[in-house]
């Protein structure tokens, strides 16, 4: 009796032991500084949003004030706007290609930087890694005359092949883990049932870095919805500006004085590229934590 009784209690205690540590609530400093720091962020979208519903008597009577009451035709008037949707088909054309190009360029390159053994391997991923470091601001003046030279200017696709080179250092950055991580074992496996280089590159590396994929996809999409330097040097005519463009367009032309329609056009114009990044969080985060194991 005394042996079940010791043999019990020890079962429990293994059990208890065993049961993962619940964390606490730790340092509320920390809480109240990460608050802090989401209210500074959040709150210039909120007035941008929120001021889309107000009139512009409600905006000079109290600026910081909530709407009363809630207008909705501002938002009405932008959406039936013919430029806000050529706007938007615009930029919807020149984030998906890029994005295209930059997934499909950076995961060549990240394939054979992380699976093959040749002379400059090193200097070359080396160069990628140095782009990170060369803003578009620095090149601003040799890509324009590039442009232009080219004939491209008034062109998506002088938006868009610029929008690849600057995004492909992340991605290889990015990328070249998660194809390194890869076994060596399937590789040969592969190439023993006859498979060729290409075809163990679409059958088999193609699946498995599917989450890096996503991330890069997901960073080469906001970057060049966001891209505003590039459109305003090479997007002159109103039909091919992109949204960024188009804010400015609309608040310095005959709505200069709505205020209130110029908050609700640029919400709108900030929406699809919030959303988008709110809804693939998850997928960024597991996309660079991925990269950081391999």
């Amino acid at each position: 009796m005394t042996a079940d009784t010791l043999d019990a209690t020890e079962i429990h205690a293994r059990r208890k032991a065993s049961k993962p540590k619940t964390l606490g609530w730790g340092n509320p400093v920390v809480y109240f500084v990460a608050l802090l720091f989401v209210a500074v962020m959040i709150s210039p979208v909120l007035y941008i949003v929120v001021g889309g519903f107000r009139t512009n008597s409600q905006i000079t009577t109290d600026p910081a004030g909530w709407p009363h009451p809630w207008v909705g035709r501002n938002y009405l008037d932008v959406l039936t706007n013919g430029v806000f949707w050529r706007s938007f088909l615009n930029s919807s054309i020149a984030a998906l290609v890029t994005t295209a190009g930059v997934v499909a360029l950076g995961l060549m390159v990240s394939f054979v930087l992380a699976r093959y053994s040749f002379r400059g391997r090193g200097a070359l991923y080396t160069l990628f890694a140095a782009g990170l470091m060369f803003p578009m601001a620095v090149a601003i003046t040799p890509l324009f005359i590039l442009i232009r030279t080219m004939h491209l200017m008034n062109n998506l696709v002088g938006i868009i092949l610029p929008g690849i080179a600057f995004a492909l250092p992340v991605t290889v950055i990015i990328l070249v883990p998660f194809l390194r991580a890869i076994p060596y074992e399937i590789q040969e496996a592969a190439e023993i049932d006859g498979c060729s280089r290409l075809g163990f590159f679409f059958r088999m590396v193609v699946p498995l870095s599917v989450p890096g994929v996503i991330t890069v996809g997901i960073l080469a999409f906001i970057g060049s919805w966001n891209n505003y330097m590039l459109p305003l040097y090479v997007l002159n005519n109103q039909s091919s500006q992109t949204l960024p463009l188009s804010v400015q367009t609309f608040a310095s032309g005959p709505y200069s004085a709505d205020t209130a329609k110029i908050l609700a056009f640029t919400s709108l114009a900030m929406l699809p590229a919030l959303g988008f990044f709110s809804l693939f969080e998850r997928r960024i985060v597991g996309g660079l934590t991925g990269a950081v194991k391999g």
